[in-house]
């Protein structure tokens, strides 16, 4: 799914890109990334921005922040340290005298990303702006999880394996293909599963977060008990009963994992979506 991932993201169109260059200007990113919100509550055209890394040699980066506070109604940007390839900082690398850079957007936005975007190594992420009713909604990396996510682009890999294979090659590659669309299903960004008849993300269950530690260490868990289920259900001699091992996990981790979550503080639902894709953007990045 890395490669489909990444030709969404090679596809994408901008109607911006802000290079900040070696010596970059906090005010001037700023300035910029404003110009193209009051830009697209003005004319209601949605803006497609992208903010690209600051490369300063074969492995470091420097690193900037940017937050956007919908309180406020303010864009905040900050030059940070040296990086490596690593996100390490180079000791003493902060810029002399560098200060948060705050800009008054002059219109109400959606809060949806309430964490710091650190900018710093690969490719740098993407903000698309676009206007509802009275109020500039904010997409933090808008171009994910939309074609390649569907159900029906799943079919259409099946349909070729099998062609291309056989029959049972095929079934594997769609229902593959299927359950991970499905799987991402459960959390809260949801996955534009009809494309190109729809458009739009369909939201999720709201089930789980794609980067919390106890569901992916379920799925993986998961995935050993079926392997050991195959191998020896088919064996001279059957010996193991894996279905414990699976009954196990979806209780003992499942009922862990809604423990915890009733435990924590409320999210709102368009906040839970973004960090479902800042933890699923790191990934892919470093693929």
């Amino acid at each position: 799914m890395g490669f489909v991932h990444c030709a969404h993201h090679f596809f994408e169109r901008y109607d911006e890109e802000i290079d900040p260059g070696p010596e970059p200007d906090a005010h001037e990113i700023a300035e910029r990334v404003v110009a193209a919100m009051r830009w697209a509550y003005k004319t209601g055209k949605p803006q497609n921005i992208m903010l690209h890394t600051i490369r300063l040699g074969a492995d470091l980066w420097r690193q900037y922040v940017i937050r956007f506070d919908p309180q406020a109604g303010e864009v905040a940007v900050r030059i940070g340290p040296i990086v490596n390839t690593g996100q390490i900082p180079l000791l003493g690398s902060e810029p002399q005298g560098a200060e948060e850079v705050w800009v008054e957007v002059g219109v109400p936005m959606v809060h949806t990303y309430d964490a710091e975007n650190k900018i710093d190594i690969f490719s740098g992420p993407s903000f698309k702006f676009v206007r509802k009713g009275d109020k500039l909604h904010v997409h933090f990396l808008d171009w994910h999880r939309r074609w390649s996510h569907s159900l029906t682009l799943a079919a259409a890999f099946g349909v070729m394996a099998g062609l291309l294979f056989g029959k049972w090659a095929g079934m594997v590659a769609g229902l593959g293909f299927a359950g991970h669309v499905l799987e991402d299903q459960l959390g809260f960004m949801g996955s534009n599963l009809l494309y190109p008849f729809t458009r739009g993300r369909v939201t999720g269950l709201q089930l789980l977060r794609s980067g919390d530690a106890v569901p992916n260490f379920l799925t993986v868990w998961t995935a050993v008990a079926l392997i050991i289920f195959n191998l020896d259900h088919f064996s001279a001699q059957p010996l193991l009963n894996p279905w414990w091992f699976l009954r196990l996990a979806v209780v003992v981790l499942g009922g862990l994992y809604q423990w915890q979550r009733r435990r924590g503080k409320p999210e709102a639902k368009e906040s839970l979506q973004q960090r479902d894709i800042v933890s699923e953007a790191e990934e892919v990045e470093v693929r």
